[in-house]
């Protein structure tokens, strides 16, 4: 039938509306108000399954409880535990925020040496997007995202530029506000720790078994190079033959295989393969001697 749709959204409009008034004149210990469960600061905190449709929340008076993934704008952690800023002034954030809303300052010591430390941090919460790619991105879990969106100024400068001092909270007010992610951080960077812990023990280890076995190789080598001890008589003779030697080279005359048994004054003994050689060539010159005399009386006659 014609108008038949029209009459029913005319019939749910009609529904919600005195479901409205129905739910204003409740009054109940749990303080349902508009079908809206409040706790003590009348934030929301649980709201009935069967309701339908929006809701309406009566701001400021009632404020809705954020959910722990709920993002606005970034913060800066300062670990308590340690007591100094996580943020090292790597200035990755600020590379990949897509408006560009971050510029850092990295500090330094006395002597203008850069440190790994922030001295000026600032974002632009009016350009912001509350993407947290900065927070995804840091790669020491320096930056965050807050849970307050209630940041209502009448000039944007400088009140909606928040400079390192207005963007660093406690560790313990991101534990608070994200419990679930923090707590499974904290157990990531304890694995990681103990970690670390075991691969220095493994490497003192080595470094210890390295030692040993070297200071094992060098005993060995000693051992087997080392020399006996000589006499006090094998020395006199080492010297009284080192003097032969000496006397030997400065006559000229003495042999040195001689000199080392100990009888310098020995003739050295010719060799009879040299000899030989010597007497057949005293031989052949005889020869030729004569062949050059019967030539020339030849020749003569």
């Amino acid at each position: 039938m014609f108008g038949t749709g029209l009459l029913k959204g005319l019939g749910v409009t009609l529904k919600h509306f005195t479901d409205t008034f129905t739910d204003d004149r409740r009054k109940e210990p749990s303080r349902y108000e508009g079908s809206i469960k409040l706790d003590d600061g009348r934030r929301i905190i649980d709201q009935p399954i069967t309701q339908e449709g929006l809701l309406t929340i009566q701001y400021p008076e009632e404020r809705r409880l954020l959910p722990e993934r709920f993002r606005y704008i970034p913060m800066l952690l300062w670990d308590t535990e340690i007591g100094e800023d996580r943020c090292t002034a790597c200035g990755i954030c600020a590379k990949v925020c897509p408006p560009q809303c971050i510029w850092i300052v990295r500090d330094s010591d006395e002597n203008g040496k850069p440190i790994t430390r922030p001295a000026e941090f600032y974002i632009d919460v009016a350009v912001c997007m509350s993407c947290s790619f900065c927070a995804e991105f840091c790669p020491f879990d320096a930056i965050k995202m807050n849970h307050d969106y209630e940041l209502a100024v009448y000039d944007r400068y400088p009140q909606l530029v928040y400079d390192k001092e207005e963007l660093t909270v406690p560790l313990e007010y991101y534990a608070a506000l994200w419990p679930t992610q923090f707590a499974e951080e904290q157990a990531h960077r304890a694995k990681e720790k103990e970690e670390e812990l075991r691969r220095n023990e493994e490497k003192k280890r080595a470094a210890a078994a390295k030692a040993q076995a070297k200071a094992a190789g060098v005993a060995e080598a000693g051992d087997g190079a080392a020399k006996p001890k000589r006499s006090k008589e094998e020395l006199d003779a080492l010297k009284a033959q080192a003097a032969a030697k000496a006397a030997a080279k400065k006559e000229g005359g003495a042999d040195a295989g001689a000199v080392e048994t100990g009888n310098a004054e020995a003739p050295v003994a010719e060799d009879a393969e040299a000899a030989a050689k010597r007497a057949r060539l005293e031989e052949l010159k005889r020869k030729a001697a004569e062949k050059a005399a019967q030539r020339k009386k030849e020749g003569g006659a």
